[in-house]
């Protein structure tokens, strides 16, 4: 027998099914809303665990407080101190005027902070100090502030093996799961599985204004017996798409299947509809691509700075009174400071046998038209682009990656892959 506060509450939130792990979630989670006491909420991606910290919000002393979500694996690690504890005017560049954080806007409510495993080590330092006295400090600040906030947190990580591998502060982790409720994965919520697949092919009806999804005792079968690796947020997926592209309303065995993928990552929807001639270019592939023409026309644009240096300083040498200005001096030093050393296809018209491909992004010269004063390989050239690059944007990923034309969780790989932390 479900207890009342639990049935009442799974029909606030939304939440579908009876089984003993989930309820005993729901439960927990009811029974330390009113002690105000730093959660940690753990389980599979896609299981649900975002309505945890709204249950815990609803039925706590600071229902009437701020409620702020904030997912710590989506923000970049270079911006992630000014997103929680916020920053003052001039802290670094950009920041044109000072800005509240997530802390000093919660004050007096609850902040859940979703993936808190993915927190730099540095953040998490910050993290436990206000776990600690409720103070912070916010970037290029000196003054202590304070801030009266309920922690609740979620990760899918195994914390354990994290503190393990120094990737999570073991003291930290001690603070977060003072009180820790542990989502159970779909898979091991058997019956709950027909009900959600009911539930979601009955909202995708109404809709998208067809009849209601029917399924087999084989394609019952076939639900139940699926491991489901992305949990809830998988199964409302698949049923989403068979409520839009299947005509018989009435489902078998063998076509759900066809909407399950399988563990082998070949075999995901997303490569299944490329044909074996589409197969060799993958998003890495054409990111990659990307990142060579742009090295390209980055090269052919030193070359021409290269080339107004020279004529800015052979025009100074004929001028006896001529005093060059501090940014012609500039230039020409970083010019000196940074000569091309790599093999550069210098550019000519089409007449003379180059041509551009601009749909693959990729320099075809003749033998004859390659000027290479050092030669490389391509992947040394990308490692020293986004080495300069780095250094011109002092460290910041999210300008190197927009003046790359490439995107950030790239930027990381290669930053990672060449070494250049």
């Amino acid at each position: 027998m479900i207890p009342a506060d639990v049935q009442q509450t799974k029909q606030r939130f939304g939440i579908i099914g009876n089984a003993p792990g989930l309820i005993r979630a729901i439960t927990r989670a009811l029974q330390i809303a009113p002690i105000d006491l730093a959660v940690l909420i753990t389980g599979e991606s896609g299981a649900g665990k975002e309505f945890f910290p709204q249950i815990i919000h609803a039925n706590s002393s600071r229902k009437h407080g701020k409620y702020i979500a904030v997912n710590c694996g989506a923000i970049p690690e270079g911006t992630i101190d000014s997103e929680l504890f916020g920053h003052e005017k001039g802290a670094f560049t950009g920041a044109l005027s000072a800005r509240k954080g997530y802390f000093e806007e919660a004050d007096g409510g609850t902040i859940f902070l979703d993936e808190v495993g993915e927190l730099p080590l540095t953040t998490q330092a910050r993290l436990l100090r206000v776990l600690e006295s409720g103070e912070f400090l916010k970037v290029g600040s000196s003054t202590v502030l304070k801030t009266n906030v309920r922690i609740v947190a979620a990760t899918n990580l195994d914390m354990v093996k994290a503190v393990s591998e120094g990737k999570f502060r073991e003291d930290l982790y001690y603070r977060l799961s003072t009180i820790h409720i542990e989502i159970p994965p779909l898979r091991e919520r058997a019956d709950d599985i027909l009900l959600l697949f009911r539930k979601f092919s009955t909202d995708f009806a109404e809709r998208y204004r067809m009849p209601v999804i029917q399924l087999t005792d084989d394609a019952r079968n076939v639900l139940l017996n699926y491991r489901w690796p992305g949990n809830v947020r998988q199964l409302k997926n698949i049923t989403e798409q068979i409520s839009i592209f299947e005509t018989n309303r009435e489902v078998d065995g063998a076509t759900l299947q066809g909407y399950l993928p399988q563990y082998n990552i070949e075999k995901l929807p997303a490569r299944q509809t490329a044909t074996p001639g589409e197969q060799d270019h993958t998003f890495f592939e054409k990111e990659r691509k990307m990142l060579y023409k742009t090295l390209f026309e980055m090269q052919k644009e030193l070359a021409d700075l290269h080339a107004k240096v020279e004529e800015l300083t052979k025009a100074a040498q004929g001028q006896a009174h001529f005093t060059p200005s501090p940014q012609s001096v500039t230039v020409a030093r970083s010019m000196a400071l940074a000569p091309i050393t790599t093999a550069v296809p210098v550019h000519v018209p089409a007449s003379k046998g180059k041509t551009i491909d601009e749909t693959e992004g990729e320099v075809i010269p003749n033998e004859a038209e390659y000027v290479e004063e050092q030669p490389t390989t391509l992947e040394d050239t990308e490692r020293e682009t986004i080495r300069k690059a780095l250094m011109r944007n002092h460290g910041k990923r999210k300008k190197t990656a927009e003046e790359l034309k490439i995107s950030e969780r790239t930027l990381y790989r290669k930053i990672k892959e060449y070494n250049l932390e």
